[in-house]
This record gives structure tokens, C-alpha cells and sequence, in this order.
């Protein structure tokens, strides 16, 4: 299996390196600190991992995936990324992001936005509607009975191919939402987002880091799709 770079060590981008190198995928990982602030993660991720800068991470294999808030994205060189297929795992909190107009008034969705700035690239959105803790828990092997799927979106067919061949690798099957302007479907406070995959589904906003999940097969995740009301981004404040 081809090198995963991943930019960006937070809860997402770990729990996704974990995966892939428990799977026999290499991965190269990135923060904005520098590697030598991986070694910890590195040495827990065995052989198949190593730590590099942003640009080695991006120029490590043909698939990145990109796991940093909306905020910092412009500040991650898209020269390196040229030609790459991008996993973007953005989502749009006004609260840490600050506003965005383009956002707010729903001239794009969110990947769009991301996508403008690596206008090189073939982004794919994935990762971006299931908790962090949620992703290990809730891998499973191909052909398993509760096997979970994850939604993607993307404008390049052929990507969208790799991306969902990446994510059956990882433990997930995944369901095709449409272009990145049909991205809205599966972001915060939408049908397809994070509270499909709770257990109780009442769960509290305060608790929902901690809470168990479910699988969600393939079905109910296309159906939260095709259901999903887009929701007033300028009315929301987290």
C-alpha cells in the first residue's frame, strides 16, 4: 500500500494514523510544531510511521490526508499537495474560526473553501462527520456485519475511487454523497453528522466526547443524506 501523509496530529489525524499503520499502511506525520514534537506518537505507531515536516508529509504518497482546523489551512503550502488526492477533514466552528462571509452567506461549503487553496489538488472530504473516538472503536474488517460507513464528497470521480479504497483499508465502507457543494449534507448539525454514530443518540453536547457509538451501515448513512436539511451557517455559533 502506497505511503499516507498526514498533516496534522490532533485527535483525527492520530486516530487515522493509528489505523492505517496497524493496517500495514506507512504514514508520515506532520504538525505545525515540527517533528521532533512526534517522536512520542511515532515510537507508540511502530516501524511503518515517521515523523516529517509539512512538506514531507505532503510529498510522501499520492493520498493526504489534511486534519487541521479550517482557520490554519491557508497556512499549509499547496504546492507540495499539486496533483495529490486530499483527504480533508474540515468543519466550520465560527467559535474557534472566527466568521467566515463566504461561509456564512453559503457562497461555498466549507471543502470548497479548502479546495480554492489547493486548487492543485483532488480534494475528497472524509473524516470530517464521525468523532475522533469513534474511528477505533468503530473500524471494523471488510465484509464484517457492522461495518460502519463514513460519508465522502468530492469533484473528481476518479479520486473519490482511491479515497473509499483508502478508508475500506482503514475499516470503513463509505457512501458517496456527491460533489463538494453537496458537501453541506454530512457538516455540523446536519443528518449525516457526528450524532449518527452515538449509541444514544440524546447524548448531551458535554458528553458526547466520551459517549460510546454505533455502527451505522451504509444504508442509514444514505439515508441521512438524502434527508439532511442544510443548515443556516450564519446562525451558528459553535
Amino acid at each position: 500500500m502506497p505511503t499516507l501523509g498526514i498533516i496534522g496530529s490532533g485527535n483525527i489525524g492520530t486516530a487515522v494514523a493509528r489505523l492505517a499503520a496497524a493496517a500495514g499502511i506507512p504514514v508520515v506525520v506532520a504538525n505545525s510544531r515540527g517533528p521532533r514534537t512526534l517522536a512520542g506518537l511515532i515510537a507508540q505507531l511502530g516501524p511503518l510511521a515517521a515523523a516529517g515536516t509539512v512538506e514531507q508529509a505532503a510529498e510522501a504518497g499520492d493520498l493526504v490526508l489534511l486534519s487541521v482546523p479550517l482557520i490554519a489551512h491557508t497556512g499549509v503550502p499547496p504546492a507540495p499537495l499539486a496533483g495529490k488526492i486530499v483527504l480533508d477533514t474540515s468543519n466550520y466552528y465560527p467559535s474557534r474560526d472566527g466568521r467566515i462571509a463566504e461561509l456564512d452567506e453559503e457562497k461555498l461549503t466549507t471543502s470548497e473553501l479548502v479546495h480554492r487553496h489547493f486548487a492543485g489538488a483532488r480534494l475528497v472530504k472524509a473524516f470530517n462527520n464521525i468523532l475522533a473516538h469513534h474511528i477505533p472503536e468503530l473500524a471494523r474488517p471488510a465484509g464484517a456485519a457492522d461495518r460502519t460507513a463514513l460519508a465522502i464528497a468530492g469533484d473528481h470521480p476518479e479520486a473519490k475511487v482511491d479515497a473509499a479504497a483508502l478508508i475500506d483499508r482503514l475499516g470503513f465502507d463509505t457512501v458517496d454523497a456527491g460533489p463538494l457543494e453537496q458537501s453541506w449534507r454530512f457538516e455540523p448539525e446536519a443528518g449525516a453528522y457526528t450524532r449518527l454514530y452515538l449509541a444514544d443518540h440524546g447524548t448531551p453536547d458535554e458528553r458526547m466526547l466520551q459517549a460510546p457509538g454505533r455502527p451505522v451501515a451504509a444504508s442509514e448513512v444514505r439515508r441521512a443524506l438524502q434527508t439532511a436539511e442544510r443548515v443556516r451557517v450564519a446562525g451558528r455559533a459553535f
